[in-house]
C-alpha cells in the first residue's frame, strides 16, 4: 500500500475547481422601480438599460433604492442586460 500525501489543497479535483467570477461593477442610475425588487437601470458609461435586482445584503438591511438614486451595478458577463444592484451610492 502506498503512502500518498493527499491533502485538500493538492487533490486534483481541487485544483480544476474555477473561481467565481466576480461580474463586471458598473455605475447606474435607476429609472423606474418594478415590482418584486427590480429596477430599470441606465448605465452612466454608455446609456444602455438594464433590468437590475436588488442584493441580498441590501434586501436584510432594508436599503430603500427609489428611482433618480445612483448605484452600483454588478453585470454577467454572460448576460449584459441583467444585473445585480450592490451598493446605493450616497449624496447624489
Amino acid at each position: 500500500m502506498k503512502n500518498v500525501n493527499v491533502t485538500p489543497e493538492t487533490h486534483e479535483s481541487v485544483k480544476n475547481v474555477d473561481t467565481k467570477d466576480p461580474g463586471i461593477r458598473v455605475l447606474g442610475v435607476v429609472l423606474e422601480s418594478l415590482p418584486g425588487n427590480l429596477f430599470h437601470v441606465k448605465l452612466e458609461e454608455n446609456d444602455h438599460k438594464v433590468v437590475a435586482y436588488l442584493a441580498g445584503k441590501l434586501m436584510q438591511h432594508r436599503i430603500w433604492v427609489l428611482p433618480g438614486d445612483q448605484v452600483t451595478l454588478e453585470l454577467s458577463p454572460y448576460d449584459l442586460t441583467r444585473g445585480r444592484i450592490v451598493w446605493r451610492n450616497p449624496g447624489v
